[in-house]
């Protein structure tokens, strides 16, 4: 687990997956190293969910437009 940041994060970044939905994108980003920071996610499916890369940074896992449109 990375260590707590105590400076701004040098890079953020907001994903919305075009091919998967908001829980296989952060599933997938797990796998490849990342780690849960917080999960922002309410009960109507609004929300994301953070995860921090490999070197700390943290990135927002957000619903795509395809998983939108059906909510």
């Amino acid at each position: 687990m990375p260590e707590k940041q105590d400076a701004e994060n040098r890079v953020h970044l907001d994903l919305q997956p075009q091919d998967r939905t908001r829980e296989e994108e952060a599933e997938r980003l797990l796998a490849l190293g990342a780690v849960l920071v917080d999960g922002r996610r309410r009960p109507d499916g609004t929300g994301r969910a953070v995860r921090a890369g490999v070197e700390g940074d943290e990135l927002c896992v957000e619903r795509g437009a395809a998983e939108r449109a059906t909510a």
